[in-house]
This record gives C-alpha cells, sequence and structure tokens, in this order.
C-alpha cells in the first residue's frame, strides 16, 4: 500500500503533482535543492488552494489538511517514500544521477516514475539500478487540472511496477492510458502537427497567432496552437519537437520552427515570462 510519495523537482509541474497527491490524501514529500523555487512553489500550492476555496470548490479545512501533508524539503536525503516522482531538467542524465542517488538511500522496492515528456524512458531505465522499478508517469500542464495521465513502460518494466502505478493514478483522481516507450508517447506524438503546422502558416505569412487561434478555437479547439504554446511555455514545447524530431530520425514535416527557437533565444516564453506569442 502506497502512504509516501516524493516528488523531487519544485518547478511549475512538480509543484502541481504534490498538491495533486496531497490533495488526493498522500503524505507528500517535496523536493527541490533551490530554497527560492521551494519556497516559490509553496506560496503557489497555497494560493491555488486559496483560490479552489474561494470558488467554493473545497471548503477550508481541505486547504489547511493539504498543505499539512506537504513536506518542502532542500534535503535529497529526507527524499524516502513508496512511490518518487522527478519533474527535474529535461536532460537524461540528470534523471539518471538522481534516481540512482535515491536509490541507494531508499528500499529496494521503491518505484521511480519520470515525467519526461518527450525524452526516451527505455535509455533512463537502461541506466538505473533497478530499471524494473523504472516508469514513465507523464503529467500535462496544470497538473491539479488535467486529467490525463501517459503511463509508459519500456521493455524493463516489471507487470507489478505498471500495475502499481495504474492504481496510484486512480486514486489521485487522474484517468490513465498505458503506452510503450516512444518518442513523444502518445499526446506529445500526435500534438506536433498541432503546433508545427500553425507555426508553418506563420512562417508563411497566411495569418498571424490570433488569426490562427481564433480560427481554430471557432473550430471547436478549447485553445489554438499559439495560445496553447505560451501556456505550455515556449521552450518545453520547442524541446519536445526537437526531441521527437531527432528520435524519428529527423523528418522535413516535423522540423521545429525558427519562429520558436528565436522566441526561446529571446526569453519570450509565454505566460511565465509575461511574454510569448502575446502579451501576459
Amino acid at each position: 500500500m502506497i502512504q509516501r510519495v516524493c516528488i523531487c523537482g519544485a518547478g511549475t509541474m512538480g509543484r502541481g503533482i504534490a498538491e495533486v497527491f496531497a490533495r488526493a490524501g498522500f503524505y507528500t514529500i517535496l523536493y527541490e535543492p533551490d530554497q527560492t523555487v521551494l519556497e516559490k512553489a509553496r506560496n503557489s500550492i497555497g494560493d491555488n488552494l486559496h483560490k479552489l476555496v474561494e470558488k467554493n470548490k473545497i471548503p477550508a479545512a481541505e486547504k489547511e489538511k493539504t498543505l499539512q501533508r506537504i513536506v518542502f524539503t532542500n534535503d535529497l536525503h529526507q527524499c524516502l517514500a513508496d512511490v518518487i516522482i522527478e519533474a527535474i531538467i529535461e536532460k537524461i542524465e540528470a534523471k539518471v544521477s538522481l534516481f540512482n542517488r535515491l536509490a541507494e538511500i531508499n528500499h529496494s522496492e521503491t518505484v521511480f516514475a519520470t515525467n519526461t515528456s518527450s525524452l526516451s524512458v527505455t535509455r533512463i531505465a537502461e541506466a538505473v539500478i533497478n530499471p524494473r522499478r523504472l516508469i514513465g508517469m507523464h503529467f500535462f500542464n496544470p497538473a491539479p487540472v488535467m486529467r490525463l495521465v501517459e503511463i509508459v513502460n519500456t521493455k524493463y518494466t516489471g507487470g507489478e511496477t505498471t500495475a502499481l502505478i495504474l492504481n496510484v493514478a486512480e486514486q489521485i483522481g487522474k484517468t490513465p492510458v498505458v503506452c510503450k516507450d516512444a518518442p513523444g508517447f502518445i499526446v506529445n506524438r500526435v500534438a506536433r502537427p498541432f503546433y508545427i503546422e500553425a507555426l508553418r502558416l506563420l512562417e508563411a505569412k497566411i495569418s498571424d497567432p490570433a488569426g490562427i487561434d481564433y480560427l481554430m478555437e471557432s473550430s471547436g479547439f478549447k485553445m489554438g496552437p499559439f495560445r496553447l504554446m505560451d501556456l505550455i511555455g515556449n521552450d518545453i514545447n520547442y524541446a519536445v519537437s526537437s526531441s521527437i524530431y531527432e528520435q524519428l530520425n529527423w523528418p522535413e514535416r516535423l522540423k521545429p520552427s525558427y519562429i520558436q527557437r528565436d522566441k526561446v533565444e529571446k526569453g519570450e516564453l509565454g505566460k511565465k515570462t509575461g511574454k510569448g506569442y502575446y502579451q501576459y
């Protein structure tokens, strides 16, 4: 039975995942070595819960209980849990190093899950101490709102690991979908043309971001491609596009756009920086 969960990385995704687990009743550890980022995460979770109280979506008592279930720490040795989910920088070497350090201080049955959105889970598994206990658990932004979670198996993943993570995903109110490790998994693979074709239209000056978004939203999409890229973060979206493009051997149809590359180089990452395709 899973009682303790640890989330490593207190950025947007990490703190969102921590909030989800704490609200579901799990004792939750949120680890982040940068104290400033950790405090920002603490404040962000508190603000999110306060807004839910104001909207009468949760009682005030639930807000307090949720916060009491979260331990905020910058001490790696406090990361002792039944399930550990990493949401750190998108670099295989960093994820492998973290998992192996955590494996040394946790019990042999601890399950390690990566929230990577595009890196090869198999390559991570091949370099960790116990690959049977390694799985992908890809949440979507914002984690407290989005119900889908991709459960990504590698050829090393044990059946008991998959079953456990499926059960955990359901306990936190998510809709899990199991898939095999492949470039972009399911959602990001399917979504690439949505973003890239929109960027091609912009490159050709056929329309502007607002016009393209308006047409897509009028057609039934909840959010147009440029609003969505700004919400996700242009740095993250561009990194995912580049990763899938490389893993699939550089198909021309999935070539990342220079427009998005330029946005990233200028620091115009979207809502989180105040400017992307739109001003915030």
